[in-house]
């Protein structure tokens, strides 16, 4: 059943996901070569806590940390560990926070130094499709029109689009509904109605769209060991209109990164 959201839940939700939006603005500043990803989920998980929040994704479904740390070939769910990153690297930073029993659930994909042309087009072309999947979040329409512009967008450029996982509603659970698919047809699925809150979270792989998970029961991998990017906004329809609940301002602000990319939805 999908949860509609009264305005007082919304400002709610949007405390939330800006406390995540602060705390990928603070790992912004950390990520580098040598530094591992432990060491970044403590960064998290205390910034997270300054906030008077708390992880939301530690504990959830046993999840053991703060972060999903899903570096180069890995897509997402990926566990943080002792190992530094390296110059060229990328890595993918999947974040959660629950505040006033509500979640933010919010990734992007960072750059470890000088990373290759053909890695930059590919995270380029992955937000990109994030923000062509927003666009559709509208009312009259439904979830595969959202799930289509992300798929169309993404195999133009020649790139995988992961099926098995997908985006999601989100409120006082994680999950809820709906699913939000990166693939589908327009006009199928479930219709768009105001107060819906979703997480719309293209993972999108430089070769082909297959994945393989690791034994450790969470990382999950590309099936032929290429990149994968993943970025990832919450969104509530307001007056018919997709708002952005969270926001990549303070991760720009920290790589001095100039945008307007989120200027049509803003909250």
């Amino acid at each position: 059943m999908i949860k509609i959201k009264t305005a007082e839940e919304l400002a709610l939700m949007r405390e939330s996901a800006l406390i995540v939006s602060k705390t990928l603005g603070e790992l912004a500043k950390e990520v580098k070569p040598g530094v591992t990803t432990l060491k970044l989920d403590k960064i998290a998980e205390d910034c997270i806590r300054d906030h008077d929040a708390i992880p939301g994704f530690l504990g959830l479904y046993d999840f053991p940390n703060t972060l999903c740390m899903s570096p180069n070939a890995q897509v997402v769910h990926g566990i943080p560990n002792n190992k530094p990153l390296e110059e060229g690297d990328i890595i993918s930073i999947d974040c959660g926070a629950i505040k006033n029993g509500f979640y933010g659930d919010h990734a992007y994909t960072f750059e470890v130094g000088e990373v290759s042309q053909d890695i930059k087009d590919l995270l380029r072309v992955t937000k990109e499709s994030l923000y062509k999947g927003i666009e559709q979040f509208r009312m009259g329409k439904r979830v595969g029109d959202v799930g289509y512009a992300i798929q169309q967008y993404a195999e133009n450029h020649g790139y995988g689009v992961v099926r098995e996982l997908v985006g999601h509603g989100l409120g006082r659970k994680m999950h809820e509904d709906p699913e939000m698919p990166n693939y589908g047809k327009r006009g199928k699925g479930k219709k768009f109605k105001n107060g819906m809150t979703v997480a719309i979270e293209p993972m999108i792989n430089q070769g082909t769209r297959r994945i393989k998970q690791l034994k450790d029961g969470w990382t999950i991998l590309t099936a032929d060991g290429k990149p994968s990017a993943h970025f990832e906004h919450d969104v509530a329809l307001i007056d018919g209109e997709p708002k952005l609940l969270s926001t990549f301002d303070y991760i720009y602000e920290a790589l001095g990164i100039s945008s307007n990319e989120e200027d049509p939805y803003r909250f």
